[in-house]
């Protein structure tokens, strides 16, 4: 146990300081604080020394310089049980340090609410952190609190140890402080290497949330992030692991889309999707691609669920449900089953970076961001594509944009209608395409094929012409796509290259 004499407090948010300040005095702990808070403190009743008359010297530079001075830094850093490091203590009037309490400039709110760099880079603390490394390395004299969100456990701490700390707690703030101080550095860093680029990985999140378990249940898993960013959870279970991976792919899938769609999704893969006028037709729609995958499938619309599109759904057991609201009776309906997670969307403004572990490393890239449009392509063919079927081109690629490589997607009048998944041939993903659309009685005359990267052959045209598919979309680049394109034209086909591959692995 360690007896607090002096506590240093240098902190932006006042909030919370008044149960801290209650306590300090119980314990006859005095306080040296900052010119902001020495005025908090005096107005709230409580005696404080200022750190300039510690110091006998003054706040420089608008602030800039406050607490950096031996006598502050000695007063922590100061090793208590070494004896020179107490004979020069005594020699230069240096007081022990043995709580400080700091709370930073709010640097990342800054950097979300201006963009202008004189006022972010006068929310870089200097002092602030300073004083945080110098209380986490010394440790085993000083208690060091780095946030405001640990005032309440400080609280504590002093309380149980009538104002004295033990060396567990020392340690442990220490810890906490440490990643204050990295959290902040790495996020200040991130702003300073948006234009000068230099090609290192630091990532640093601060909030967590620990699943059930991982992808199966002897894995454990943790969310790093604030899901509560993106979506509300209205009902339901927990959200696991593998649902956070199904509801980022699904999420990324509907936002492609502008009219009212509808997208069930296995294992991030959509194994339904349809865009309709009418909300209910889409969803309609979407369960006739493939009613039997759509089985405890992940649901995601892109339109607020009404009572009538919610009966429809309700039929089926599904395990989560986002869309961008739900009308109240529609809630309701939806509720009545006890477990299914309903989430209703926030914000889908996420980052551009997307990263993972690879080998002994971490592998990086930039988001897949690209997506063809109407005329954002080559006609390859004598035949050119009609304008429904150019619809459904743009329409099927960028569904196929977002399944498993290797990947064929056949589209009909804006609904999925078979999809060949992670197949190790393409030829193989187009064969099970056509299967499972023939397997749920779906007509493929007349509908289009859309591939994620080129035919190495010419077999897959051939293959989907033989079905009555007469129009396709792929990037294009293979040495042999005059033999597609020779096929296309021979059999009335009409076929158009992107230039873009969308491999997904």
């Amino acid at each position: 146990m360690k007896p607090i004499k002096n506590a240093l407090i240098s902190v932006f948010h006042k909030d919370g300081l008044l149960p801290i300040l209650s306590t300090l005095k119980k314990y006859n702990i005095n306080i040296i604080t900052t010119g902001g808070t020495y005025k908090f403190i005096e107005e709230a009743g409580y005696k404080a020394q200022t750190v300039e008359s510690l110091t006998d010297y003054p706040s420089i530079f608008g602030g800039r310089v406050k607490t950096l001075h031996p006598i502050v830094f000695g007063g922590i850093l100061y090793r208590r049980d070494l004896e020179n490091d107490q004979k020069q203590a005594l020699e230069f009037k240096i007081p022990p340090i043995d709580l400080v309490i700091v709370d930073l400039y709010p640097f990342e709110k800054t950097l979300e609410e201006t963009s202008d760099d004189e006022k972010i880079i006068e929310k870089i603390d200097i002092g602030g952190i300073s004083l945080i490394r110098a209380a986490a390395k010394n440790y085993k004299d000083v208690l060091i609190v780095s946030s405001m969100d640990q005032y309440a456990e400080l609280v504590y701490v002093l309380d149980e140890n009538q104002g004295k700390s033990t060396p567990e707690d020392r340690k442990r703030f220490a810890m906490k402080a440490f990643n204050v101080s990295s959290h902040y550095d790495t996020a200040i860093f991130s702003y300073f290497n948006q234009e000068i680029k230099e090609e290192v990985f630091k990532s640093s999140i601060q909030q967590s949330l620990v699943l059930r378990y991982g992808e199966n249940p002897h894995q454990k898993g943790v969310f790093y992030g604030h899901l509560e960013k993106v979506f509300e959870q209205l009902h339901g279970k927990a959200i696991s692991y593998n649902n956070i991976i199904d509801l980022d792919g699904g999420i990324a899938l509907i936002k492609e889309f502008s009219e009212p769609t509808f997208a069930i999704l296995k294992h991030t893969n959509a194994c339904g999707l349809a865009s309709d006028e009418k909300l209910l037709h889409a969803w309609k729609k979407a369960l006739a691609g493939d009613p039997v995958s759509a089985f405890g499938g992940v649901l995601i619309a892109n339109r607020t669920i009404d009572q009538e599109t919610a009966e429809e759904i309700n039929k089926l057991f599904f395990e989560i449900i986002l869309a961008p609201g739900f009308e109240k009776n529609a809630l309701e309906t939806l509720k009545t089953k006890k477990n299914r997670i309903i989430l209703q969307a926030k914000s889908f403004d996420f980052q551009t970076l997307q990263f993972k572990t690879a080998l002994n490393g971490v592998i990086a890239q930039d988001k897949d961001l690209e997506t063809e449009e109407l005329n954002d392509w080559e006609e390859v063919t004598v035949k050119k594509p009609s304008t429904r079927e150019a619809n459904d081109l743009v329409f099927a690629n960028k569904i196929v944009k977002h399944t498993k490589s290797n990947a064929i997607v056949l589209t009909k009048d804006g609904q999925l209608i078979g999809s060949g998944t992670g197949q190790t041939s393409r030829i193989d993903a187009l064969k099970h395409a056509i299967q499972k659309a023939k397997d749920f009685g779906l007509d493929l005359h007349g509908a289009v094929m859309a591939s994620d990267a080129f035919f190495p052959f010419a077999d897959s045209v051939e293959f989907a012409e033989k079905e009555g598919i007469k129009a396709v979309i792929q990037p294009g680049g293979s040495v042999r796509d005059k033999d597609s394109i020779d096929y296309c034209n021979k059999t009335n086909m009409s076929m158009v290259f992107t230039g873009i591959r969308h491999f997904k692995h």
